[in-house]
């Protein structure tokens, strides 16, 4: 019996054999966005399609649901069976070698017969690839790393998959009789951009409610395969793959199992260290009073804290965020009274980076601007791909200029509900220069400068090409400064000591890119530009409107690079939007 995740497998592997084949953009799109549709449903295909609700799903046509329900009755897609007779699979995991891709991926099978990774990595040890047409030995040392890059993945599953998944069985457990109260935990708490598997605690009055509980949840419709099944603690395996535990516990027990279980390790041990200097031991139950030796005396009474403001204060510290818990400074900062005022989601006026029809989007400038309005934003700004990136129909000159009256017709239509701002995600060039010239750039009103292709160049000319852009003055913001793409593709090797103090210099703005596959910049860099003054924007990079949704995961990134809304060029209302981009003209 397929799962969620099998679907999701199949459709993503019919995507990338037809953009093998050269197939248009559209075509293989519509299949990877059906698989990522899939890989986020908190619920069983099966029970959808038995509601007849498959068409109703985002990114799910006629077509794609019809497949979707031959799969679910016979286990198997005949049109993927096509594909994989024409196309080797095994180039499926050769185009996603960074630096490869798609064309020299079937350059590889064409000329020399190549279908695996592992006869990939022996023809280019063997000096094989350097003589093909667009290649040469630094493309070959090339090909070399990024195996060696794929080698590294760790097989954890990006947040934007695991919350949605870990926040619909919480949900549900929510509602149960005799539940109290719920909580996720471990890395999907602290925001941290991978997860390993999902933890969830249950508080009930009374233990006895506890197996009823456990029962409810290993009989779940998105259950794929039960892994442990007892009394207090349980483990299942979902439809997607991934594994969730539940903990259910008295709500006596709550605070101290709730940061225990958050974790990180290393800010549970400090915890723990805090706890010794005032002669109690810490653990996931409660504080329990130690001798001098540091014994746990059995005959004292225990502290139990059914809050987590308890468990900090009994070490003499205030509430810490669980973006903060990573043992990089938190303690001292508390100690100090000196934690930040973390951004939140309701600070988010406006978002600076999406794409429409134009480009590669699926939905209309108008369409964009009343769905952002419908969640809350004052603002928008409309950013379609520059002329360069073919493979996303970027804009030429003319269709962009003809693109600026359109959002001109918007932004008056919408008027006292939403603004609508023109801009542009322009490439970074391979040779560093920029997609529009200058006298192009200087009639937006916002721009982008992103990277997108030859990022496996080296060091100085990624360095380079990005000081290019830093320095140019119609630029506003770098767009997803390192390109990493998750799991995918590492960031660029770019030295980014040069790159911020370029940044800070020129007064630009760093991008935190809310797509869960990107959160680019990361917290580490976050921390460093909120450090030295740079200023951040939080974009959603929407290419539909489901996307726009996705804000959540930057802010979560921008609270772990301890970012407050002063930080955050887009918490600015409208009025104050529009002095600094008119500081910038």
């Amino acid at each position: 019996m397929l799962t969620n995740r099998d679907i999701a497998d199949i459709f993503e592997k019919c995507a990338n054999l037809l953009q093998l084949k050269g197939e248009s953009i559209h075509r293989y799109l519509a299949y990877q966005r059906a698989a990522e549709t899939i890989r986020e449903l908190p619920r069983d295909l099966r029970a959808i399609s038995a509601e007849k609700g498959l068409v109703d799903l985002p990114n799910i046509g006629k077509t794609l649901a019809e497949k979707i329900d031959e799969m679910l009755t016979t286990g198997k897609l005949a049109f993927y069976e096509k594909l994989t007779a024409e196309i080797p699979v095994g180039l499926i995991d050769i185009m996603n070698i960074n630096g490869v891709g798609p064309k020299k991926a079937m350059l590889f099978y064409q000329e020399l017969g190549i279908t695996t990774v592992e006869a990939l990595k022996s023809a280019a040890a063997a000096g094989k690839l350097r003589d093909l047409p667009g290649m040469g030995a630094k493309s070959e040392q090339k090909v070399l790393e990024g195996i060696a890059s794929l080698s590294r993945h760790t097989g954890r599953i990006s947040i934007g998959i695991a919350l949605p998944s870990a926040q619909a069985i919480l949900d549900e457990l929510l509602r149960l009789p005799n539940v109290l109260e719920g909580a996720l935990a471990g890395s999907i708490r602290r925001g941290k951009p991978t997860i390993g598997d999902i933890d969830i605690l249950i508080a009930v009055a009374d233990m006895a409610h506890a197996p009823a509980i456990m029962d409810y949840f290993v009989a779940m419709p998105i259950v794929a395969r039960i892994l442990g099944h007892g009394e207090t603690k349980s483990s299942i395996e979902l439809q997607n793959g991934l594994q969730a535990d539940l903990r259910v516990l008295v709500k006596q027990k709550w605070g101290t199992a709730l940061n225990y279980f958050s974790g990180s390790k290393e800010h549970n041990v400090r915890m723990r260290q805090l706890a010794l200097a005032k002669g109690l031991s810490l653990n996931e139950h409660a504080f329990s009073p130690v001798d001098a030796d540091g014994n746990i005396l059995e005959d004292a009474p225990k502290i139990y804290c059914d809050t987590e403001e308890a468990v900090y204060a009994q070490v003499g510290l205030p509430f810490i965020p669980p973006e903060l818990r990573e043992d990089a400074g938190e303690i001292e900062a508390a100690q100090r009274g000196e934690l930040p005022n973390l951004i939140t989601l309701n600070d988010i006026k406006g978002d600076l980076h999406m794409h429409t029809t134009y480009s590669d989007g699926v939905a209309s400038i108008q369409q964009m601007a009343e769905e952002a309005y419908a969640r809350g934003r004052q603002y928008i700004v409309i950013t379609d791909h520059s002329r360069s990136l073919g493979i996303a129909n970027g804009l030429s000159i003319e269709r962009l200029l003809a693109q600026q009256a359109e959002v001109r017709h918007v932004d008056a239509l919408m008027y006292g509900k939403i603004r609508v701002f023109h801009g542009t995600e322009m490439d970074i060039n391979a040779d560093g220069s920029l997609d529009y010239p200058d006298d192009v750039l200087a009639k937006l009103d916002f721009v982008i400068a992103s990277l997108h292709v030859s990022l496996r160049q080296d060091r100085d000319k990624i360095t380079q090409r990005l000081l290019n852009a830093i320095q140019n003055p119609h630029v506003d913001m770098i767009g997803h400064l390192t390109a990493r793409y998750i799991p995918d593709r590492e960031p660029v090797d770019a030295d980014m000591d040069v790159v911020f103090d370029s940044v800070k210099a020129h007064g630009k703005v760093l991008e935190i890119n809310a797509n869960p596959r990107r959160l680019d910049i990361d917290a580490s860099y976050v921390r460093r530009a909120v450090d030295m003054g740079i200023l951040l924007a939080i974009n959603t990079d929407a290419h539909q409107p489901s996307h726009l949704d996705l804000m959540p995961y930057g802010v979560m990134t921008a609270r772990r690079g301890w970012a407050e809304a002063r930080h955050v060029l887009n918490t600015y209302p409208t009025d104050e939007f529009i002095k600094w981009m008119e500081s910038k003209r």
